[in-house]
């Protein structure tokens, strides 16, 4: 059933500050940079404020370059492009980005990371190498490693091979991967054998359950970033990460009687169930043509969803197939998880391409009420940081997600200058809990990779990470605690 207009409007005057103040209206308005609602605090009190509670103090420098941490707090390498090497005997695969973990055999952790490489293969000193019944297109340099952690030991192997540009992904209740290749590359193009653009299932524990590896056809083809699955409904949430025209939320519904398992989706049609894409309005009834519009935490839409016309996108990309007033665009869709009833789901940030310019939001989608809420606005920056302790606070750029077991969320940042994976809380606080320091730049022209793949182990003890570039997946463990509104 459609949620109008009318019923959103009507729902929010009936209900007044009820809707319109729903999950902690501005709980995650973010400083210093922050374009905050009135309930929070000003940017001058956020930034001079003592640690308070809040977070877990400054970030103290790392001696060996890598990774500048709280005090009490260390890292360790697990995986490293062109140095670790797989149970194959080739080098771990480069430039790391989605990661999930899974409670693996006799205590051990299992990771599948994704590898976002694009184009050929003779592109890139370590692409995924490609295992024999695990590859999609022999041409594509992408796919996904599974990495077994276990006390000290570690061992690392191909999950799938042979696709392109493998990003954020998501992971499924019944403890599978889903990768999703961040491109619109079809046969014939960039070197490519096979079509891409599309979402694959990978299992972390079944190796033979990645044979022969289908793309899951029914999700759409199109520059997938992340996906996530709600448990009770069964509905899938994916972001596109494009522009020209800016790329849009989807949402797909399964077909009836259709139930959820290990390796159920690479069994569907390519035409099963119904792929949409989302289309807001405000309170008013008015239609939303941009998330940027939102310039206030705790902004709340409306939304309704509009049907793909061609998911497979075979003549015309799938977003390009909408006109003016159709659908809700936004700049860089990017990271999603599922918790707390619904997805958070990240725009990076929006330049001169879209209506009003900001450096990151994060937004949370409530499908019981069909309303999506703005729980973080980063205002745009006043210029790159570049080191030094002020940097530890001015975050933009956001990127991958994850829920904390502590209370509110861990945020991998992918901005301008130096790079953090930093924490909001619920009561909107934010607080650096890592900085990049591996400069792969020049002492003069200073450069450092996105974070990517944030995610907690099961047991919430440890939080994983990696540094895209050159390929670096780690391991932070600390005195953790549960985090104060703030």
């Amino acid at each position: 059933m459609s949620l109008t207009r009318r019923d959103f409007a009507r729902n929010s005057a009936i209900t007044g500050a009820g809707v319109v103040l729903a999950g902690s209206v501005g709980a995650l308005a973010t400083a210093p940079n922050a374009l905050a609602s009135a309930e929070t605090e000003s940017v001058g009190e956020e930034v001079s404020a003592p640690h308070g509670g809040v977070g877990y103090g400054p970030l103290v420098p790392d001696p060996d370059g890598i990774l500048a941490l709280p005090a009490g707090f260390k890292y360790r390498i697990i995986t490293y492009s062109g140095r670790t090497k797989l149970e194959s005997g080739e080098f771990t695969p480069s430039n790391h980005d989605g990661t999930a973990t899974f409670d693996g055999p006799r205590g051990a952790v299992l990771l599948v990371n994704n590898h976002e490489l694009k184009g050929p293969r003779a592109d890139w000193k370590y692409p995924v190498p490609l295992t024999e019944g695990l590859v999609y297109d022999p041409a594509a340099a992408g796919g996904c490693t599974v990495v077994e952690v276990r006390h000290d030991k570690v061992a690392e192997w191909v999950g799938i091979a042979g696709t392109s540009t493998n990003c954020a992904g998501g992971n499924t209740p019944w403890g599978t991967w889903l990768t999703c290749e961040e491109t619109e590359d079809k046969a014939g193009q960039n070197g490519m054998t096979k079509d891409h653009g599309y979402v694959f299932e990978v299992d972390p524990e079944d190796h033979r359950a990645n044979r022969a590896p289908k793309p899951i056809k029914a999700l759409g083809r199109y520059a997938h970033e992340a996906v996530v699955v709600d448990p009770k409904r069964g509905h899938l949430y994916l972001t596109e990460d494009a522009a020209g025209p800016n790329g849009l939320l989807y949402r797909w519904t399964p077909p009836e009687h259709f139930h959820h398992g290990r390796g159920r989706l690479r069994t569907l049609a390519d035409d099963a169930g119904v792929l949409q894409a989302f289309k807001c309005f405000d309170s008013g009834g008015k239609y939303v043509d941009d998330l940027s519009r939102a310039t206030k935490a705790g902004t709340v839409y409306g939304v309704d969803w509009v049907d793909v016309p061609d998911r497979d996108a075979r003549a015309t990309s799938v977003r390009k197939q909408f006109t003016a007033g159709q659908v809700t665009r936004a700049r860089k869709l990017e990271g999603m998880w599922w918790g707390d009833g619904g997805t958070y789901i990240v725009s990076s940030y929006a330049r001169e391409e879209s209506p009003v310019q900001h450096d990151g939001q994060v937004w949370f989608y409530d499908p019981k009420r069909r309303t999506l809420t703005l729980k973080v606005l980063l205002g745009v920056n006043p210029g790159p940081s570049r080191g030094g302790p002020d940097a530890d606070g001015a975050f933009d750029g956001p990127d991958n997600i994850t829920v904390s077991p502590y209370g509110g969320l861990v945020i991998a940042e992918d901005g301008e200058g130096v790079q953090h994976l930093f924490g909001a809380t619920d009561g909107g606080r934010t607080y650096p809990i890592a900085r990049n320091e591996l400069n792969i730049g020049t002492e003069e022209e200073p450069g450092y990779s996105e974070f990517t793949g944030v995610t907690f182990s099961p047991d919430g003890r440890t939080l994983f990470a990696n540094i895209q570039e050159p390929g670096i997946m780690l391991a932070i463990t600390g005195p953790w605690k549960r985090q104060r509104r703030g």
